[in-house]
Parts: structure tokens; sequence; C-alpha cells
């Protein structure tokens, strides 16, 4: 059992017994077939803002208001030590089979954004011609994005931390001032954010430096920022969308001041993975040896560090939601907590990191509060982060572009499931070259840095195809932690099967499109 002041608590989600219809929130929708974020879609956006007058709380506006809170490489692990986070489980939904098309911060950020794939953003990296912050501006990504639509439809909006790698808050990008993306009323966005101290902030156009003192500790710069924004939003009598981005998390994992000392004797989880290599291993891993006791102590110091960064980020969650009950819209708002990548820590011997196919790195969790949602609920669907952009725009009430790649959650919420529902979700990770300053950069030796693939996953399995022709096939049910790889005895037509779904889904664009290639019979 993990030492430290928190009680220990499971961080999965809870099954109820059977499904109770729930009544759900009636949502305006847009009428015409929207076509992206910034054109039509924002026409139809602004007939829902029209679209309904009454109040409720204090400022309330009568349409429920959406925060949500994406953390930087937070795993399932972490979420024992959360007490907030795991009051939303009990509170809320919780999403059980979450994953995200890459874990790497980039693309799955980029992802989030718009709600599409990789292959239709193209950004594949954290940098370079076909990633970062750089290839998400050159392939028009910004107009996609859910924050122009929901501004069009009444919302108030705001942005705080992280956005994209290689953004930084100086850029002008061709405008006479210190550049904001189209659709955001509020900006308070970093570039190097990771320790926590010492960096700039692009505040709405212009940029403040922040120092050493502990009061300029980045998360609890964010959480009063945020605090304001509910001020001034709910003052205004306007439904808001707050986007926060805390850069925790992520290495260095610098804790705030106060919680620098907790967990003293904490070590990384010991599962059945850990220190464990697949058999047979893909050709990448095969050089890969033991951990020696040094890394052990290494990863368990690793480990607590980050149990001790995201107290920061609990304690805003907290203080949030405290603040949206005593305002009277906290029933009113949908409170989205979640993470743009997993983590592993020792699992398939492999190094800190991430970038796998493997769980610890693509199944994140996903918690929803709000109108509708019943309390305690456990949602066993394949969903994926394609569909938070169509999420957020359909609890505004404005219908979700075609042209996004994910369908919008808000149908599982309230207890129903679709009729067409997607079978299994994409990966997609391209090796980029490591270059300097790419905080996700893995060039040590030993580390095991996997090579580009592409990867289906199902309720039922983990198939992955990397470039040079490897493969990789896990039964779910029977080997949860991906170890025994039955590639050589899956039957010729199973794999062909899974090999044509997984062609499929690298070439889908749209929602209707992808959930029928998504199809695979298991």
């Amino acid at each position: 059992m993990p030492t430290g002041k928190r009680p220990h608590r499971k961080g999965q989600g809870r099954r109820r017994i059977g499904r109770t219809p729930v009544a759900g929130l009636c949502l305006a929708v847009a009428a015409a077939l929207l076509t992206s974020c910034s054109t039509v879609q924002g026409t139809d956006a602004k007939d829902a803002a029209s679209s309904s007058s009454a109040d409720g709380g204090e400022g309330g506006s009568g349409r429920p208001n959406i925060v949500h809170v994406q953390t930087d490489d937070l795993s399932w692990n972490l979420v024992r030590y959360m007490p907030h986070v795991q009051r939303m489980q009990k509170e809320g939904a919780t999403f059980s089979n979450f994953f995200v098309t890459d874990s790497l911060c980039c693309p799955s950020r980029s992802t989030g954004l718009t709600g599409q794939y990789p292959h239709n953003t193209g950004v594949f990296t954290n940098n370079g011609d076909d990633g970062g912050y750089g290839a998400f501006m050159k392939k028009g990504n910004e107009k996609k994005c859910f924050a122009p639509a929901l501004q069009d439809a009444g919302y108030r909006t705001g942005f705080m931390g992280k956005y994209l790698n290689g953004y930084q808050p100086a850029d002008k990008n061709g405008t006479s001032r210190p550049y904001v993306p189209k659709g955001w009323d509020e900006w308070a966005v970093a570039g190097n954010g990771y320790p926590e101290f010492d960096y700039d902030l692009n505040e709405n156009g212009r940029v403040k430096h922040y120092g050493n003192e502990p009061e300029d500790y980045l998360t609890d710069v964010l959480s009063k920022k945020a605090s304001s924004f509910v001020d001034k939003s709910s003052g205004a009598k306007k439904p808001f969308m707050l986007q926060i981005n805390p850069f925790t998390p992520h290495s260095p994992s610098t804790p705030a001041p106060r919680d620098k000392d907790e967990y003293p004797s904490l070590k990384a989880p010991r599962t059945e993975a850990y220190d464990k290599a697949a058999t047979p291993a893909p050709e990448w891993q095969k050089d890969l040896k033991p951990l020696t006791a040094k890394e052990k102590r290494q990863i368990d110091r690793k480990f607590a560090k980050r149990v001790r960064s995201v107290q920061a980020v609990d304690k805003m969650i907290g203080d949030l939601q405290d603040q949206l009950k005593k305002k009277g819209i906290a029933d009113e708002t949908y409170f989205v907590f979640g993470s743009d990548n997993g983590f592993h820590m020792g699992e398939h011997r492999l190094r800190p990191g991430k970038q796998t196919a493997y769980d610890t790195d693509i199944n994140v969790p996903l918690m929803v509060t709000g109108p509708a949602v019943p309390a305690g609920e456990r949602i066993p669907q394949m969903a994926e982060n394609t569909d938070l952009n169509p999420t957020f725009l359909e609890m505004a009430g404005v219908k979700p572009p075609s042209s996004v790649d994910g369908s919008g959650l808000t149908d599982l919420l309230r207890g129903k499931t679709p009729e067409d529902w997607r079978e299994s979700v994409l990966v997609e990770h391209r090796k980029g070259k490591s270059k300097k300053g790419d905080p996700d950069a893995a060039p040590r030796k030993n580390h095991g840095d996997p090579p580009s693939y592409e990867a289906l996953r199902t309720p039922e399995s983990l198939y992955v195809e990397y470039a040079g022709g490897d493969r990789e096939f896990y039964s779910m049910k029977s080997d949860p932690e991906q170890l025994r790889n039955r590639i050589s005895s899956l039957p010729d037509d199973r794999r062909d099967e899974l090999h044509d779904t997984l062609k499929a889904l690298k070439s889908c664009e749209g929602s209707e499109s992808c959930r029928e290639a998504s199809r695979v019979d298991e």
C-alpha cells in the first residue's frame, strides 16, 4: 500500500449494477449541417445563442457551462492520490475505455482541439515540418477548433496553461502584438511552463513574466486566473467554456512549494508488467536490459515527484468546484477532467516515458460531472480524444460539423448508446527527429523509443503494425498487462481483418466515415 497522507483509494471507474435511464439535458441543436468550426458552424451557433433565455443560479445563463481540465502526461495510477478527481468519479461518470490518438503531446492536443485524427490534422510530432505549433497553423487547424463556434453561440471562452509544443507567448504570427488565436475571450498561455517557475504568459496579447517566488507557481497562477474567469463570466450572465491545461505532471514534475515534502517514501506501482519484457518482444525492445537497482530507485523518486506535482491540480479542481457551488451554477456546469496522454514507468522494462501503444500510455482518465450525468457511472464504450471537440459543441447545443472524426459523448453520458457506436479506436504514431528543446525527446541509451506505428485498440485486443513490418497482438481478456504477444499464433483471416480495419481507419475522414471504418468482428 502506498505511503503518505492520502488514503489508499482505487483510481479505476466504478460500475453501477444496471443502467437506469436518466432524463437527458435538453440541448438546443443547430438546424443545418456544419462544415467548419468558424464558418457555417458559427452561423448556426448564433442561432443557438438566442434559443434560451432561462436564468439559473448567480449569473446563470440557462445554458450549461463547460470546464475542461487537461493535464500533461497524467496516467491512471495517479488518480488514487487526487481526492477531488475521485470525488468526480463518485458524483459523475468515468470512461474506462478512453484513449488518445497518440501518446505524444502535440498530436494528441491537436486532436482534442479539432476532433480529427493526426492523419487529418497533419500534426504527427512535436516539432519539424510534420509537428508542433508550426504544423498545426500551417495545416489550417485553428479554424477547426471548438472555440470560435462556442463564441458564436454566445459562450464566453477562456484558455489557460499549455497550448501546443512550439508556441511562444511573444510570437506575433504576422500581427502587431503577441498572438491570440481567434475564438478565445480570455487567453493566458505559457510556452516553457514545465519548470512551473520563471516563465512568460501571453495574457490577452500582452506578455508578462513570472519569477521564482512561491506565488509564481504556474498551476496556482492558472487556478487564480480560472477563478477570476468564472467570476467575470457568471457576472455577465453568459455561459462559458473554460479550458485549463496545467503543465503537470510532465517532467520535471515540480510540485507546489507547500507539497514538496509530501509522500517521502512513495514507490512506483509494481504491476505484473513492471520490469518484464513482452514475449516475444518487438524488435525495438529486444535489446532492453532489466531495470537496475539504481533505475528502480530513480523510477520511485520520479513517481513520487509526479504524485506531489498533481496535488496543486487537484486543489485547483476542488477550489473551482467549490466556487461553482457557491455561485449556484455547479448543477448547470459540465466539469471534465482528463490528460493528453499516459505514461509508463518500468512496465515492459521501459524507462520512464510514453509514445507506445500500450495501455499505460494511450488509455487515460476521463471523468465528467454535470447536468443529467448519473453519479458513480462507469461507461465502458470505446471513446477517444477525437470525441472532445464534438462533445463540447453538443453540450452547448451546437451541432458538430461532419468533418470531425469523432462523435459526441453526450448520449453515453445520459445512459444511451447509439446503435452505430464505434467498435475500435486508432492510434497513429510517427517517430520524429529529436530536437533540442523538445521536452519529450528520448535519445538515452536503453530507454526504449518506438519506431513509427499504427495501432488498433478494441475492447478485446491490441493490434500494432510497426514501420518495417514488426507486429504485436495482445488479448485483453487473458492478458490485460499486454505481455504475451500472440501475433504468430493469430489465424491468417483474423490478422487480415485487423489489418483491413486499421487500413480503413488510417484514411477515414469525418465522423460517419470513421465510425464505419472502426467495424471489427470479435
